[in-house]
């Protein structure tokens, strides 16, 4: 079950319909990006014993990745320059430092960050049923991955500290929700 306490914005759908070639281009960086952070979080201490679910998780995203290049090959789509995403980038710099307290929030934030994609990939599959039925299959077909890696990074900070896992967490939803009603002018995933 998500925790979101904002949710995806009204004009978030219309922008991504009206430009989906860029926003799969998004995507394929995403899921680049959620493979390198899975990798990332293994240089910390405390996780050193979810090595292999880590790598697990990373090795999947990858695996999303190159469906989502085959997509983009099979549609003539150019692969092309990232997007910033002042969401991802606005939760990414309130991880503080420190072993624990950094791991705790790296983690949640990657929780979040997998919640989001889940959340956003169950309208896409529900909106783009009549207009785009392959794509929406595709999104589909993501949606329990993306829960899974949700709650697998939220278990594994709780699995380190459940009480401060439990106090990030607020602070994350909080932040969350103020992040994700500012106004984003690229049609982006996130």
């Amino acid at each position: 079950m998500l925790l979101f306490r904002e949710p995806v914005p009204d004009d978030w759908l219309p922008k991504v319909l009206s430009r989906l070639p860029d926003v799969l281009v998004d995507h394929a960086h995403l899921e680049r990006k959620a493979a390198t952070s899975a990798l990332n979080l293994e240089k910390y201490r405390l996780l050193y014993n979810r090595v292999g679910e880590l790598n697990a998780i990373a090795i999947e995203e990858l695996q999303h990745f190159q469906l989502v290049l085959d997509l983009l090959k099979k549609r003539s789509i150019p692969f092309g320059q990232a997007q910033p995403s002042l969401w991802i980038s606005g939760l990414m710099r309130s991880i503080r430092n420190g072993q624990q307290g950094q791991a705790i929030d790296h983690l949640v934030c990657c929780s979040l960050i997998e919640g989001r994609s889940c959340e956003k990939f169950q309208i896409l599959a529900r909106v783009l049923e009549e207009r785009d039925p392959e794509l929406a299959r595709f999104y589909a077909a993501l949606v329990e991955s993306e829960g899974n890696h949700y709650a697998t990074y939220l278990l594994m900070a709780r699995g380190i500290d459940e009480q401060e896992t439990t106090r990030r967490l607020d602070f994350y939803l909080d932040l969350d929700a103020q992040l994700i009603r500012q106004p984003k002018p690229l049609p982006v995933l996130h």
